[in-house]
């Protein structure tokens, strides 16, 4: 049987990943101006690898903002139709600068695996053939979120550390 600490981070974990997987794809159909929102501050791993890590089907994206450029001027009128997720809690004691202000019992340091699969329309046109996806994300704990100080409403709790999407054949 699980312990408390278990269980409380299943119960975040799973209401992070569905307030993510609503609002962010909600975000890609109609609000793109926000997509930036969702993804964590610039930064670099050990080695100079960039993060957020972002691969679109196949093809590593620089950034956050470059993602949401991608969607606003190169990429038609999209409706993405989540058919289902999943997460799991990778870090159970994951600490990143910044996020210091959330005490260990809060259950807010970890990091969040969130796989999703479901079908996407490209176009505005009726004709438009759904075709499949799958999409993973591991989010992290938001340092904007973490410091009570410069919370508000809008800041995500979680953002998007790394992401990889495919298009099904």
């Amino acid at each position: 049987m699980a312990g408390p600490a278990h269980v409380n981070a299943i119960k975040i974990s799973t209401n992070a990943a569905q307030y993510f997987v609503e609002s962010y794809y909600l975000a890609l159909n109609s609000h793109r101006e926000s997509i930036t929102s969702f993804y964590m501050p610039a930064a670099e791993m050990p080695g100079g690898k960039p993060l957020p890590s972002i691969s679109f089907n196949g093809n590593q994206i620089a950034n956050a903002a470059a993602m949401q450029i991608m969607f606003e001027q190169q990429m038609p009128p999209s409706h993405y139709e989540v058919q289902c997720y999943d997460c799991h809690v990778v870090n159970p004691n994951y600490v990143a600068e910044g996020t210091q202000g959330w005490p260990a019992k809060t259950g807010k340091n970890m990091t969040i695996l969130v796989a999703v699969s479901g079908y996407v329309k490209y176009g505005s046109s009726k004709e438009a053939k759904p075709r499949g996806f799958s999409e993973s994300f591991l989010l992290v704990p938001n340092p904007a979120a973490a410091n009570t100080r410069q919370r508000s409403k809008n800041v995500k709790e979680w953002v998007i550390q790394t992401q990889s999407f495919r298009l099904v054949v």
